[in-house]
């Protein structure tokens, strides 16, 4: 099934004569009833042994042994979140977040320079309701700077507050705010979050707080939050990876053992909060489709009915074969999508159950169904097979996710989740328990009870959207406020001298073994091992994707795809569906604009029924003539939608003129392009281009190369090609640069930010032995955070929430691209420093001695911390062979970053990078947007994007 993401969800996580067809083999029969490993073997392979102790100031620590890689995931979570902001103090929580990268007494700069520094991968910070978190995966050898660095910011911050940084930090937590409300649906939340708490609740306001108190915010209010709520008895510090309690006790005592005590904080308690009745709310906003979301509130984690109301809300609107996907998507066609979701935070939680109209069906139609199969399936519960097949999804996914000690989904995140908010590091193992025995009839109580109160219904509509736009009063700051403040505004005072730690020896990637194999029919197999989960992926990879599409005939290939999924001549779309979720397997497509891809995620005691079900995908689609007009319909719903975000709209612009219309790289599918293919279209794409003689498989697994050669052989050994002669891409047009820089401005209204994108080609290859030089020197400019367009952006002027440059590396031609969201009154002035920016970098400003150093350091020590997953080797495997690259590429990546110099660095940038090239995109409303680019000099052509 197509799967949409929902707008109000993401704000959740804060918050796609006719030719014969081969014939069917028998193994894609016995896939859909093969036996699937029983749920408690699944369960016995979900297992994070730790070791736990305390320091004496309070400090929780919590150690897990892995040794498959010479890296330490290293999370700190400190127990306050919105929910105990007292009134007046909204978004403080998550303004400290913030400052608490900002610099401590002893590492006065931006954090991500210690982190980079270290060569640290999957680093952030995040804020919840519930929590503040901080984590960084790091070489075993940069432990003690990382420790040392945690500890600096929880024991040694305060002097490091200064009232410039205050007021920095919440210009960029307001461009933050927003980024997230120009995107289409952004203000939805807001409105869940008004109905479902009255007001004094805990979970009454978002996370991200008033704009209102954070204006009012003073630096001693500040202050005084964080001495209430940061101390060490406060926080859980988690190490997961190559460290054992006996080495990391002295380690945690050294660095955090001095620090103090803080005041107890008693995370605010909340009561699941019973509406009197019904609400009903209708919205309008950018989007292409009306959607309709019932939202109830729910208990939080540590209630026993999370995993019952887990599963049924998966069995209704979450499994590809959801009761509402088969009726209203499948059956019926009234909808093109459908989600259902319980989303549980510590006291409370939200369950979701929504659906997107199909356009042209009326909502009211829709909304009516959407009723009688919610009271149905309270009412009679869910089958033995609905529950299983579910169970087995979400232990498979968890499996697949210890791979990872650090991150935001990692071993670490999930001991640090168990012990801060449910008082206990291996509270995911009693989930897992409960979910392995779990019966249709708690299923059916729990949804009873939960669910039979009442919810708030909101209707999400096309349409200008209603009402003002509440902006932040430090809007209208002036680039003087931080001249005319008093020097003491940046002074930081030291309370204490703690010198860093020496970075140790560093371990040097270790990139698996690839060996090389093929099988009868041809089709070359790569494969190599990593044993950290007993799971397996498995990609056959074509050389197509969108570039082979006719340029009359856009989306052919991302329609085809889309099709191969929904069936095949022997299961249909619902019994596919059924059959992966019984296996715990994931077949999805992919590959971007050079590759056509099909990727299978197993778990390994399941490989062979699961890879049956991949072959039957692969060879034997279907092109059911109904599910083509179902995934066209959906298909075009998505184009649309892309063209009402402002990101979306932006790159539809630029692309063309970057690349040239008539590129292969030069456009996407229209609606007007995928509107006009038929049946036969897709039928002869696949027959030309995805066939084994056009294909490659990649696998990574905890099984030997013997293990998975016989079921690769049997799955797709005896394929034979078709005698049609393969595809040919044609790269012979592309854009010649322009004479000038160019603005486009595409009105968009009512945008409280601008999106800008500036692109334009390079002369290089992806191939080329001098692209690493690009790529670092990049990162000086607009790769990272710490790059020149990012701190002069967002740190420096606080205009916008981040700035990124990258060169955009595909097999046949390598763009340069700029994006930025600003505050539209800093729309003409964001864009003139960005230009400023690229100009003076390759004519009088260069990579400079410190930023070789740091990038170089970073981009060596951060190698093992790359490729821990397996679908990280997995990528990396593709991206060798695509780019006919050694299988030992990336091991020799140290030694080409030691070789590099300012001037080799500075010579890719200049010979890239052309200021006088770029066509630069600006998205945002043109009323207020155009006067500022008139300003700058450049020609403006301001257009109308339908």
């Amino acid at each position: 099934m197509l799967r949409t993401t929902k707008t109000s969800l993401t704000a959740l996580a804060v918050a796609l004569a006719t030719p014969a067809l081969v014939a069917t083999p028998a193994f894609a029969q016995d896939a859909e009833s093969a036996e699937a490993a029983p749920l408690d073997d699944l369960v016995d392979q979900v297992a994070i042994p730790y070791t736990q102790f305390e320091l004496d100031n309070g400090l929780t620590v919590i150690v897990h042994e892995d040794r498959k890689a010479p890296i330490v995931g290293v999370a700190v979570w400190y127990n306050v979140g919105s929910k105990d902001e007292p009134k007046g103090e909204t978004g403080f929580a998550h303004l400290f977040e913030h400052l608490m990268f900002n610099g401590s007494e002893n590492a006065p700069n931006d954090y991500f320079q210690y982190l980079q520094e270290m060569g640290a991968t999957d680093y952030n910070g995040t804020t919840n309701f519930d929590r503040t978190n901080y984590f960084q995966t790091v070489p075993t050898g940069a432990l003690d700077r990382a420790l040392w660095l945690e500890s600096d910011r929880m024991g040694y911050l305060l002097g490091a507050i200064t009232q410039e940084k205050l007021d920095n930090q919440r210009g960029v937590v307001q461009n933050e705010k927003r980024q997230g409300d120009n995107q289409p649906g952004g203000l939805v939340f807001y409105e869940i979050i008004k109905a479902l708490y009255p007001e004094g609740h805990p979970y009454d306001h978002n996370v991200i707080g008033s704009m209102a108190d954070l204006d009012a915010a003073t630096l001693d209010t500040v202050q005084k939050w964080f001495r209430d709520n940061y101390g060490p008895n406060n926080a859980t510090l988690v190490l997961a990876g190559d460290i054992s309690a006996a080495e990391a006790k002295p380690l945690v005592e050294k660095y955090f053992g001095a620090i103090p005590r803080g005041p107890v904080n008693d995370p605010a308690q909340a009561d699941v909060p019973v509406l009197k009745q019904d609400i009903r709310k209708v919205m309008k906003d950018q989007v292409a489709a009306t959607s309709i979301d019932k939202y109830y509130s729910v208990p939080g984690i540590t209630d026993r009915d999370l995993t019952a109301l887990s599963v049924g809300a998966q069995i209704l609107g979450g499994l590809s074969s959801s009761r509402l996907d088969n009726a209203l998507v499948r059956d019926e066609k009234l909808a093109i999508s459908v989600n259902a979701g319980n989303y549980a935070f510590q006291r409370v939680g939200i369950l979701d159950v929504g659906a997107t109209v199909k356009p042209g069906v009326d909502p009211a139609v829709v909304e009516k169904r959407l009723n009688e199969i919610l009271a149905d399936f309270i009412e009679n519960g869910p089958t033995e097979d609905e529950v299983r097949r579910a169970a087995t999804s979400n232990l498979a996914g968890t499996i697949r996710g210890l791979e990872q000690v650090g991150g935001f989904g990692g071993k670490a995140v999930t001991l640090a989740q168990g012990e801060v908010l449910a008082g206990d590091p291996g509270f995911f193992e009693r989930q897992m328990n409960i979910l392995a025995t779990l019966t249709p009839g708690e299923v059916k109580a729990a949804m009873q009870k939960w669910m039979t109160r009442p919810a708030m219904t909101l209707v999400l509509e096309p349409g200008e959207r209603e009402g003002e736009y509440e902006e932040a009063a430090s809007v209208v700051a002036t680039d003087d406020a931080a001249e005319e403040a008093a020097p003491a505004a940046s002074e930081i005072t030291v309370t204490k001298v703690r010198p860093a730690p020496e970075i140790s020896q560093l371990t040097a990637l270790d990139f698996p073994d690839v060996t090389e194999a093929a099988l009868p029919n041809g089709i070359k197999v790569y494969y190599a091992q990593r044993d950290a989960v007993p799971a397996t992926r498995v990609t056959i990879s074509f050389d197509a994707g969108s570039a082979a599409d006719p340029l009359d005939k856009r989306g052919l290939e991302g329609m085809t795809l889309g099709l191969m999924e929904e069936g095949t001549t022997s299961l249909n779309s619902r019994e596919l569906a059924e059959a992966q979720e019984r296996l715990g397997a994931n077949i999805s497509t992919g590959g971007g604009v050079d590759r056509s891809s099909f990727t299978l995620s197993s778990l390994s005691a399941n490989l062979e029924p699961s890879l049956d079900l991949l072959a039957d995908v692969v060879r034997n689609p279907a092109f059911d003539p109904q599910e083509l007009e179902r995934v066209r319909t959906q298909t075009v719903t998505s184009i649309q939608q892309a063209l009402k975000s402002p990101s979306g709209m932006a790159y539809y612009v630029a692309t063309p003129l970057v690349y040239g219309k008539d590129n292969p790289y030069g456009g996407s599918g229209t609606v007007e392009s995928v509107g006009a293919l038929t049946r036969d279209d897709l039928v002869n794409f696949k027959q030309t281009w995805l066939r084994p003689d056009n294909a490659t498989i990649f696998v990574v697994s905890n099984l030997s190369l013997d293990e998975v050669m016989p079921d690769l052989t049997e799955a797709f050994g005896n394929w034979s090609a078709p005698a049609t002669p393969k595809g040919e891409k044609d790269f012979s047009s592309l854009a010649t640069a322009p004479e000038s820089a160019r603005v486009v401005l595409v009105n968009r209204p009512n945008s409280p930010q601008s999106f800008i994108v500036g692109g334009e080609i390079t002369p290089f290859s992806s191939s080329d032995e001098s692209i690493v030089d690009l790529t670092n020197a990049n990162n000086a400019l607009g790769g990272n955070f710490l790059a020149r367009l990012n701190m002069n952006l967002r740190e420096t002027k606080g205009w916008s929430y981040g700035v990124r440059g990258a060169p955009r590396l595909d097999e046949n031609a390598v763009a340069y691209f700029i994006q930025a969201p600003v505050q539209a009154d800093r729309t003409g002035d964001a864009l003139a420093e960005m230009i400023r920016e690229v100009d003076e970098f390759v004519t009088t400003r260069g990579v400079t001695e410190e930023e070789l150093t740091r990038n170089v350091n970073n981009e060596i020590r951060q190698l093992p911390g790359q490729f821990e997953t397996s679908g990280a080797v997995l990528g990396a495997m593709q991206r060798n062979v695509m780019l006919d690259r050694p299988m030992d590429y990336y091991e020799t990546l140290a030694d080409k970053y030691r070789a590099q110099t300012a001037e080799s660095l500075n010579a890719a940038a200049r010979k890239a990078i052309n200021p006088d090239g770029f066509v630069w995109v600006v998205v945002g409303d043109a009323e207020k947007v155009r006067p500022q680019l008139d300003q700058l000099g450049l020609p403006v052509e301001t257009i109308e994007v339908e």
